[in-house]
């Protein structure tokens, strides 16, 4: 028996300071994670966490030192960052308790969320998905990953990002909402966890624009930068 057509690569993401490379199996995206970025998506108040998938096939994987390229989306007329943290799941499970959680971390990632804001909000105002917002093709970018053996679990530290070196988004893990062990607790009483997940933990204020030619340079403490250029 052979398949149809060749299988597509394995997607994965490398290690810092080694030659293994972390496989890649799902995306999970926690929204609103932040309480300034909910104000500024027009939300104030705090509501249990939700979630939205990418395919693992929209990852652009920058290795350390090098500058990543995506192209500016179809679609689209505005097409917006957004950084974040990614914890890498080692360990799988369900109904994984918050005090528990973090043992299931295998290490983390500087992470983009790219968004075509236009179809997410026309998409939301009708009720409906946001895949045509979220979950297109180099959607999101990512650093190499580093094992919590290397940078120990990130519970704060300050999560930035330049466009052009200019600061536009500026705030600490700390203020997430729902910190990691919390988002782990929610996401894995409905979804089954297994090692290979990805977990976008959510954006902080400044969300914004970006067009062809912008340097987009994201940094959370402890962690490598990630560098991607819009072509």
């Amino acid at each position: 028996m052979a398949y149809v057509f060749a299988p597509p690569a394995q997607v994965a993401v490398p290690v810092v300071g080694s030659n293994d490379l972390f496989a890649v199996r799902r995306i999970y995206c926690v929204g609103r994670n932040y309480a300034e970025h909910a104000k500024e998506m027009g939300f104030s108040d705090r509501e249990p966490p939700f979630f939205f998938m990418k395919p693992a096939d929209s990852l652009v994987v920058v290795p350390t030192g090098q500058i990543g390229e995506m192209a500016y989306p179809m679609g689209t007329q505005n097409y917006h960052h957004e950084i974040e943290l990614v914890a890498a799941i080692g360990i799988g499970g369900r109904e994984i308790k918050a005090a528990d959680a973090l043992r299931h971390v295998w290490g983390y990632a500087v992470g983009l969320d790219m968004t075509r804001r236009d179809c997410q909000f026309a998409m939301r105002d009708k009720g409906r998905p946001w895949e045509l917002g979220k979950a297109f093709d180099q959607s999101a970018p990512i650093g190499p990953i580093t094992p919590v053996s290397t940078c120990g679990q990130i519970t704060s530290g300050t999560i930035h990002l330049d466009v052009n070196g200019a600061k536009r988004q500026s705030s600490d893990v700390s203020k997430l909402i729902w910190n990691v062990a919390e988002t782990i607790e929610h996401l894995s009483a409905y979804f089954e966890l297994a090692p290979g997940d990805l977990i976008y933990t959510g954006t902080p204020e400044g969300v914004g624009a970006v067009v062809k030619g912008d340097l987009l340079e994201g940094r959370v403490d402890g962690l490598g930068a990630l560098k991607v250029r819009v072509v």
